[in-house]
């Protein structure tokens, strides 16, 4: 679903932000409107060049500077308020002018797809750790995206108070929880997610553009395209710089995997638990992307799973994996189940993917499949 798009109107001088600015976390799962945009421009040199035109209209609105700072989407003064506080029309910047831009009624932001009813596990970066309440709201059905967004058009239906999160504050880690999405709804959405802190007045603001079409997490509308301009100086610095994580992509596969998998039994247990691993071929210079399916091979059910391996060439994660959950970082890896995919009957398969930055491995990773 990608192609070529032309970006116009994006200044070629980009400038270093003068003053550091407050930067803590953003929804990585469904993405974020701020978190999206970097990944979609980010370039092997560190300069933001957008392919996707509503992340080029809003660099050349704004500047590329809020989306190096993608995760500072926030008001110290909120203290929980909505309605009233932040301006209908607003909502998506948080209602200050660094991220107005985002705040653009357009169909054609980076969209996440996904299934009505379905229990997801959203994940939120915790780039500075905090107590608090994260609360979610969707866009009443009907909603349409070309119209500007209004406290009346959301509906909050879950929220998640001081969960747990992936490791300490920074790296690729990130707060998660489960969240089940209404049902009977399809079409454009916008799921959007107010972080109230509770140890100050301080609250972040996240607007994730989703459609209900039966996805899985994939993510398009953002990818490699051809940009006509380029910056002919270097990026600005972000004003606090967390490594690199990424939503699902899928879009960004294309052909067939480049190299053969690599099947590992595991040892003990009374469930046959095995891994294959499989490499995809992505257009995206210095990266990869994997794919690992884990299988019963026994005869009762697996009620829950770890899948082990080490990368030996220096390779990192680029995303935080759809379908799995992290438990130990690189280079010793291990993903383990999220709440959706846990049990595995016999003879049934369940997997999980991500992206990751380096060469993709070649032989294949030796992996361990282990259940409790």
């Amino acid at each position: 679903m990608l192609g070529t798009v032309i970006v116009a109107g994006i200044g070629a001088t980009l400038v270093a932000p003068a003053q550091p600015a407050g930067a803590h976390g953003v929804a990585l799962f469904p993405g974020a409107r701020t978190y999206e945009c970097y990944v979609d421009g980010l370039t092997s040199t560190g300069q933001i060049i957008p392919n996707n035109p509503a992340c080029a209209a809003a660099v050349a609105q704004g500047g590329a500077q809020p989306l190096y700072d993608w995760f500072g989407v926030l008001r110290s003064d909120a203290g929980g308020r909505t309605t009233g506080y932040i301006p209908d029309g607003e909502i998506c910047g948080g209602g200050t002018t660094k991220y107005a831009a985002y705040n653009a009624a357009r169909a054609d932001w980076p969209l996440t797809h996904l299934t009505s009813g379905s229990t997801i596990q959203m994940h939120y970066s915790n780039w500075a750790a905090h107590p608090g309440t994260f609360h979610i709201y969707l866009t009443k059905p009907g909603w349409d995206p070309t119209t500007p967004l209004a406290w009346g058009d959301l509906e909050s239906f879950w929220s998640a108070t001081d969960p747990p999160a992936t490791g300490p504050p920074g790296a690729l880690n990130y707060y998660y929880w489960d969240t089940t999405l209404p049902s009977n709804r399809t079409g454009r959405a916008i799921l959007y997610v107010q972080w109230v802190r509770s140890d100050s007045q301080e609250n972040f603001f996240s607007c994730s553009d989703v459609v209900f079409d039966g996805g899985h997490g994939e993510v398009t509308g953002v990818g490699s395209g051809q940009p006509t301009t380029t910056p002919t100086t270097s990026a600005p610095t972000p004003t606090a710089t967390p490594t690199r994580t990424v939503s699902p992509t899928p879009s960004r596969t294309t052909g067939s995997p480049t190299s053969s998998p690599t099947t590992s039994p595991t040892t003990g247990g009374p469930g046959g638990c095995t891994a294959t691993w499989q490499n995809q071929t992505v257009n995206w210079a210095g990266h990869f992307q994997a794919n690992v399916t884990v299988t019963n091979s026994g005869t009762t059910a697996l009620n829950g799973w770890t899948v082990k391996w080490t990368f030996s060439g220096g390779q990192t994660f680029d995303n935080t994996p759809w379908n799995g959950t992290v438990v130990s970082q690189p280079p010793n890896v291990a993903v383990s189940n999220t709440s959706w995919n846990k049990v595995v009957a016999p003879g049934s398969s369940t997997s999980f993917g991500f992206n990751g930055v380096g060469t993709a491995p070649s032989p294949a990773p030796v992996l361990t499949c282990a259940s409790p």
